[in-house]
């Protein structure tokens, strides 16, 4: 080829920190770093990950970082490491602490788009492993919608204890069982030094693995990444896969993450939620993705497809297989795949390497039969969540009723401001069947935070209470909570939501058939009780206004409904 007809050398967004006369300053920090000239003219990939000692999660994260790093190099990318923050739900519940768990999957997007806006990176591999990490860094990747790939830091394996596979929810069940004097403090506590033999997150389907697998699902992930536990080998293989597979995007500039998140990906994504029995906190992480490339996805929309989609696996917290039990049969893709045969998946949709979704899926087995059961012969033909409505929650609440043995509840209102005050009744033993506890001020207002309510959810189930009572509350679940749990009820009381006016002693009807959730009080009894709702002082019942980030996000934060998001979604940037 003649030497006028060369191609040009391609450009990227980093050449504007580093290209030219005038960056000469800027080479000579990159060189300050251990930089040549071949790492400089080659695209600068963030590759962020939330390692730290925070939680098991997060322990090993610098191991996977490590051979992502090595993968982006092999593909010809210069990669640049940096890390971001991370809570442990598991360390912070029923304390304060919980207030800041939800705070921080917006602190994890934010903190991802200063560094890569600032620093002009080209690309972003983002390498996570706890509830909030997972959403708040596939937040990032769509709102900067640069090219990117997100990769689980693994789960965890189970450990053994009296001949049974034990993990974390059976330490947390364990605990009302003690208080209910069924179990003793020395049994529990020996239980719990097995139930945890090695670091990854948690074992079961909870919100840590719902949303690694929607990942994979929105093509964000490679397929097949998120089930591998944390200690085995594979996962740096795959780690090292993940970086080349990127480099290949940044090459390519396809697929980038807004051509995979998608309004038919996004419903991809409910119907695996619903499918395995995921967290219910996905109905909060999954419209919070959406509004970043704003596509409108609100809880109606996540209804609709859970309406639609029936649960097929027997996966924990409602049976009792494990992740690593589902990786040794195939993974996510199997799930995917009896999903696409029975027509509830778009197999259209793209996937990191830019081939069809239903393509990808003719590469994998089938069913085993046992940890995922076939599309013909589902465990339950109606998915393993339900979106509730009615007077007390009339833009939406969620139960999980995958495992659930009743489909109707009528009690008598129990009311508590805040979850101690909840915790201190089941406590003493002050809780009776046919209560219909309700817990408010715990909403992403009210809270602030929306905190979960995992431990009393542990104990009432753990007391054989999981079903004899009802808990309805503004605030969130932990993927491992189970039994008669309805959550996410939007609008919250610190909004003035009904569930604000509710009493000791108001008849409260739940039907999961229709889907509703009712109080049982007339009108004029409700609207007596608006008017003092609304001119009486509510400081000192759970609210906590303060100076630092509660603050921010009170100002800031929108309905459970929407997703609690603090933005109004679909950002451009002008060199975009």
């Amino acid at each position: 080829m003649p030497k006028n007809e060369e191609q040009k050398p391609r450009s990227y967004r980093s050449d504007v920190m580093k290209k030219g006369p005038f960056k000469a300053a800027a080479r000579a920090f990159l060189r300050g770093m251990g930089l040549d000239d071949d790492d400089i003219a080659q695209p600068f990939v963030g590759v962020v990950s939330t390692q730290g000692e925070m939680s098991p999660c997060n322990v090993r994260l610098k191991e996977v970082a490590e051979q992502a790093v090595r993968g982006v190099y092999r593909g010809g990318g210069t990669p640049r490491e940096f890390s971001t923050i991370s809570v442990s739900d598991g360390l912070v519940n029923g304390h304060s602490g919980m207030h800041f768990s939800l705070m921080s999957r917006e602190v994890i997007a934010d903190s991802i788009e200063i560094v890569m806006r600032a620093h002009q990176y080209d690309a972003l591999l983002c390498i996570g492993a706890c509830d909030k990490n997972f959403p708040g860094m596939m937040m990032a990747l769509a709102r900067l919608n640069v090219p990117g790939a997100f990769l689980n830091g693994g789960p965890a394996i189970p450990g053994r204890f009296e001949g049974k596979n034990v993990e974390i929810k059976t330490v947390a069940e364990r605990t009302g069982q003690m208080v209910a004097g069924e179990a003793s403090a020395e049994d529990l506590e020996a239980l719990s030094r097995k139930a945890w033999p090695a670091s990854g997150c948690c074992a079961g389907q909870f919100t840590a693995n719902t949303m690694g697998m929607i990942a994979e699902v929105l093509g964000l992930a490679p397929l097949g990444s998120s089930t591998i536990p944390s200690v085995y080998s594979e996962r740096q293989a795959m780690a090292r896969r993940a970086g080349r597979q990127l480099m290949k995007v940044v090459a390519a500039n396809y697929p980038l993450p807004r051509d995979l998140i998608t309004r038919e990906s996004l419903e991809n994504a409910c119907a695996a939620v619903s499918a395995t029995g995921g967290s219910t906190n996905a109905v909060l992480h999954i419209p919070a993705i959406a509004n970043e490339v704003g596509i409108p996805f609100t809880i109606e929309n996540v209804a609709a497809v859970f309406e639609r989609t029936p649960l097929i696996t027997h996966l924990s917290p409602s049976g009792p297989y494990l992740y690593a039990d589902l990786h040794e049969v195939g993974g996510v893709p199997v799930v995917l795949k009896e999903l696409l045969k029975g027509g509830y998946l778009h197999g259209d949709c793209a996937t990191l390497d830019g081939r069809p979704l239903a393509e990808m899926l003719a590469e994998y087995p089938d069913a085993d039969g046992a940890v995922v059961m076939s599309i013909s012969e589902p465990r339950t033909q109606e998915g393993g969540l339900k979106i509730l409505r009615g007077n007390l929650a009339p833009e939406g609440a969620v139960i999980k009723v995958a495992g659930l043995d009743r489909d109707s509840f009528d009690g008598r209102a129990r009311v508590f401001e805040s979850e101690e005050h909840c915790l201190q009744s089941v406590l003493a033993g002050d809780i009776e069947d046919g209560d219909a506890i309700i817990i408010r001020n715990e909403g992403p207002v009210g809270g602030p935070g929306m905190r979960e309510m995992v431990t009393v959810t542990a104990l009432l189930y753990g007391m054989g209470k999981g079903e004899t009572t009802a808990l309805i509350t503004d605030g969130r679940f932990s993927g491992v909570s189970r039994g008669f749990c309805i959550g996410y009820v939007s609008p919250e009381a610190a909004r003035g939501g009904l569930l604000a006016l509710v009493e000791n002693g108001d008849r409260i009807s739940i039907d999961l058939n229709a889907k509703t959730l009712h109080l049982d009080v007339n009108d004029e009894i409700l609207a007596r009780r608006r008017a003092e709702f609304e001119t009486c002082d509510r400081s000192g019942k759970g609210y906590m206004v303060e100076a630092g980030y509660a603050q921010k996000y009170i100002a800031s934060v929108g309905p459970a409904s929407h997703g609690a998001v603090t933005h109004s979604g679909n950002l451009h940037w002008p060199n975009e």
